[in-house]
This record gives C-alpha cells, sequence and structure tokens, in this order.
C-alpha cells in the first residue's frame, strides 16, 4: 500500500513514489493513459512535469484531469519548447509564455508547486532571486496559480542558497548513492563523468549532508530526482559504485535522507514504473542498501551513519539511527531546532538509556561509533 508523506512546510502529503516525466517524451497518447493508469491505481498522487513539450503537458492534463484536485503537480518555470526541442531560458517574457502554455496545455488554473528549472550555479541563483523570473513566479503565486515555489538543482552549494534564502518550499534535488559522495560542481555531467569516480571514494560530501540537513531544519521538503543515476546504478557495468543496485535500494537510500519526501521515478515503460512501485511492498531485506554498500569494490562509507537502521534492535529499544540523524541535524546547526528537540522528545526511548553494550556497533556495515553518538546525544538533549 502507497505511502505518504509531508512535503517540508507545504503541508501537501505526497506519496513516496511519485512519477518524473521523461518516459513520456516520444511517447503516444496510448503510452500515457498505460502509464498513469497504472501510477494511479498504485496510489501515486504527485508527478514532476519538467519538459515543456506541448504534446507531454496535453497528456499529463488529460490523464490528471478527473482527479485535479487531490493531485500534486510540479510544473517548471524556465524551460520552455522551440523549434521542437526543449531549451533552457532565464529570458522573463520567455518564462511568462512557457508558463502561460503549460497552464493552457495541462487544462488547469494552477500547478501546486512552480519550480525554478536547473539553478546549478550560486550566481545564478542569485541572478533569479533578485531578478525578474522570482518576481514574475511570487506574483503568479500571488495570483494563486502557483501554490508554493521550489527549485531545481544538481549543484549542493546552489541548491543550499536557495533553501537558506526563504523563497522557496521545496527544492528538487538529483540523490543518490554515488552523486552523495561528489563536492558541488556548476557542470552537472561531473556527476556522471567515469573520472569522476576515479580510484576510492569514501564519505558523503560535507556540503550535500549539509544540504539535507539545513533543509530539514528550515521544512524545505525535498523531491528527488536521479535516485538511480539515469539508470546506471541498476547496471553493474555502468555503476560508479563498480556493483549494481536495486531499484528498490536506490529508493529506500533516497527516502532515509533528511527533508526527503518523495522520489520521482522515471519509467520508461510499465515494467520499469512497476520496479519503482514494488518499493512499497518490499521487506526490510529488499530495501536494505547497507549491505550493498559495504561491498562496493570503489567506495567506502566507514564511520558515516546512514541511517539504515542495521544498529537494530536496542536491548534497550532506542531507535540508534533515528537519535542519530537527530544527533547530527543538532550538530550541523551548532544547537538544538525546537523542531528537532521535539521530534526527539516524541521518541520512546531515549538515548540516556544506552547502557553501551555496543550490540549496536557489532551490526553496523560502517563502524560507526554508535555508543559515543549515544552519549553525544544524551548530554545534548539533557536526558
Amino acid at each position: 500500500m502507497m505511502q505518504y508523506r509531508t512535503l517540508g512546510r507545504t503541508g501537501l502529503r505526497v506519496s513516496e513514489i511519485a512519477l518524473g516525466c521523461e518516459g513520456l517524451v516520444l511517447q503516444d497518447d496510448a503510452f500515457a493513459e498505460g502509464l498513469f493508469r497504472a501510477a494511479l491505481d498504485a496510489g501515486v498522487n504527485c508527478m514532476d512535469l519538467y519538459s515543456p513539450n506541448p504534446d507531454v503537458q496535453r497528456r499529463v492534463g488529460k490523464a490528471i484531469r478527473a482527479q485535479r484536485a487531490d493531485f500534486i503537480l510540479q510544473g517548471h518555470l524556465c524551460a520552455i519548447w522551440q523549434d521542437g526541442q526543449y531549451k533552457a531560458t532565464r529570458d522573463p517574457q520567455e518564462v511568462e509564455t512557457a508558463f502561460e502554455a503549460m497552464l493552457r496545455n495541462l487544462d488547469t488554473p494552477y500547478v501546486d508547486i512552480g519550480m525554478i528549472h536547473y539553478v546549478d550555479s550560486p550566481a545564478l541563483w542569485r541572478q533569479i532571486a533578485e531578478g525578474p523570473v522570482m518576481a514574475y513566479a511570487r506574483a503568479q503565486q500571488a495570483a494563486g496559480r502557483i501554490r508554493y515555489l521550489g527549485a531545481s538543482s544538481h549543484n549542493p552549494e546552489a541548491a543550499l542558497a536557495a533553501a537558506e534564502s526563504g523563497l522557496i518550499d521545496v527544492l528538487m534535488f538529483s540523490v543518490n548513492p554515488c552523486y552523495d559522495l561528489l563536492p558541488g560542481d556548476e557542470d552537472c555531467e561531473n556527476l556522471w563523468r567515469a573520472d569522476s569516480y576515479a580510484g576510492t571514494l569514501s564519505n558523503m560530501d560535507p556540503a550535500r549532508e549539509k544540504l539535507y540537513e539545513t533543509c530539514q531544519r528550515l521544512g524545505v521538503g525535498i523531491t528527488v530526482m536521479k535516485a538511480f543515476g539515469g539508470g546506471d546504478l541498476l547496471d553493474g557495468r555502468l555503476s560508479p559504485a563498480g556493483k549494481a543496485l536495486t531499484p528498490v535500494q536506490c529508493i529506500h537510500y533516497a527516502l532515509t535522507r533528511p527533508a526527503v519526501a518523495c522520489v520521482m521515478a522515471g519509467a520508461r515503460s510499465v515494467d520499469e514504473l512497476r520496479s519503482s512501485l514494488a518499493y512499497e511492498g518490499a521487506t526490510d531485506d529488499e530495501r536494505d542498501y547497507a549491505a550493498a554498500f559495504a561491498g562496493f569494490p570503489r567506495i567506502r562509507w566507514e564511520g558515516h551513519c546512514m541511517y539504515c537502521g542495521h544498529c537494530a534492535p536496542c536491548p534497550k529499544g532506542i531507535d540508534v539511527a533515528t537519535v542519530t540523524k537527530f544527533l547530527n541535524l543538532a550538530r550541523a546547526q551548532g544547537m538544538v531546532p525546537e523542531t528537532v528537540r521535539e521530534h526527539y522528545a516524541a521518541l520512546a526511548h531515549h538515548a540516556g538509556a544506552c547502557v553501551s553494550c555496543g550490540a549496536c556497533e557489532k551490526r553496523c556495515p560502517f563502524h560507526v561509533p554508535a555508543v559515543e553518538n549515544m552519549r553525544q546525544a544524551a548530554a545534548l538533549f539533557g536526558d
């Protein structure tokens, strides 16, 4: 059964598995109808629509029309259709023209999330935030044609600037266990270049970790793109890690990052969509990415908590992974935000109950110092 999560401070309830739109490009009406039938029947209630292709927009509009009020549509600004091709733009007139065309093609008076498209440098974010594109987006929000504003990015530095600006409620970001190892870069193509993964990489890029934790603290909900790395992570010959993951493992990794609400799963067939939807009925063993990560020949996460839950069960009932997540959120801020304190207080068992038996550390594939983390959490939260 589909599970739903709250998308940050928007309050919107989105299905964990949402629909990407790339699979609809170069397809016909019959394909779109079959894909949406499978998605809607499974409880999918959210979609990312980055494509300005008018045929794709019309197909989406037709597919969701009967349940538009209950369907959460993430539509992009700054993407236009020119000479039969997609193009990113920052020209205010082109942005306005494309947005009007999108609403017209969708046959809807609004989009739930107006996503500023493809912001991959801090300088570009400043240009947008201080310029006519953001002014136009905010005007559309005030008019009720955009419910919430967002930005899409592959660069953690640009994404962090957007999240901290207070201008956006939603971030669309590329999240997977390989991209998370690489530092921010204004050229997103470096995320899938083979030489970016030369040698052995170790532990998450601090900027990406800070981004997820900041979004959690500020209530900026994250919708995930590129969870499968364009499919490379599913193929052992192409995976930068040197070993394949399953769609379920990739989805579970993304959904266990702070602030993440849903994964926009691209599908070029109904079978591909079903392989993502299978996440909702998957067993803990099928979702488990930790064992696979520990066996990657070219990537290590030594000493880094992945929130995978292998540390469970604790003989004192402590949810060690969740306590560690709250500890890391507080560490990132140099203080304990009130929301983190409240969520910690709501846990059935707190870190102060730890008896230092070390059972959790023996089970951890990444050799995280869990006992020390519990000691620090107990001190920080005042157990």
